[in-house]
């Protein structure tokens, strides 16, 4: 039986370009959150090294850890951006992404680009309202990505969201 783990609020979304500065970003993390796994651009060894180094640290945090990529990890929670074992989380950049998402069985959509954001400069910002509306009423919880932090949570927690995931705003 597969053992449902409940959906942070708090999320990492870890990346290359993080550096060094991803073990202070674990860290940070509130007990209890999520870590996107995602070092695409890492060579296959390297990045199941990395995987276990990450994955160790948050076993200790008590954080819930999901994979992005195509390649399966020893210890992952969870996948992203496709179907899975464990704790499916989704992209959400309209509502159409977000609709696929629900129906391949996401349990945690994210829903971004909110703010502008320096990993993704020049991209569209949908900004809080109509980021809000791209998974309202689709039954899962809605986390805030794109230049989030915890103050601008406190301003877009009452259009529905349930919590933020950030990659600098950890570090």
């Amino acid at each position: 039986m597969q053992r449902r783990h409940p959906v942070p609020t708090r999320w990492l979304f870890t990346d290359e370009r993080m550096g060094e500065a991803l073990w202070d970003a674990l860290e940070r993390l509130p007990r209890g959150g999520g870590v996107v796994f995602r070092h695409y651009a890492t060579p296959p060894g390297e990045r199941r090294r990395l995987f276990a180094q990450v994955r160790r640290v948050s076993r200790r945090r008590g954080l819930v850890m999901v994979r992005a990529g195509a390649v399966r990890m020893a210890g992952e929670q969870g996948v992203h951006a496709r179907r899975g074992q464990g704790l499916v989380t989704w992209p959400a950049h309209d509502r159409a992404e977000a609709v696929r998402g629900v129906r391949a069985g996401a349990r945690v959509l994210f829903v971004s680009p909110v703010f502008a954001t320096r990993s993704h400069p020049g991209a569209g910002v949908r900004g809080p309202l109509r980021a809000a509306i791209i998974g309202r009423g689709l039954g899962v919880p809605l986390i805030a990505l794109g230049g989030m932090n915890e103050r601008r949570f406190r301003r877009v927690r009452g259009l529905g969201f349930s919590g933020f995931a950030a990659i600098d705003g950890w570090s």
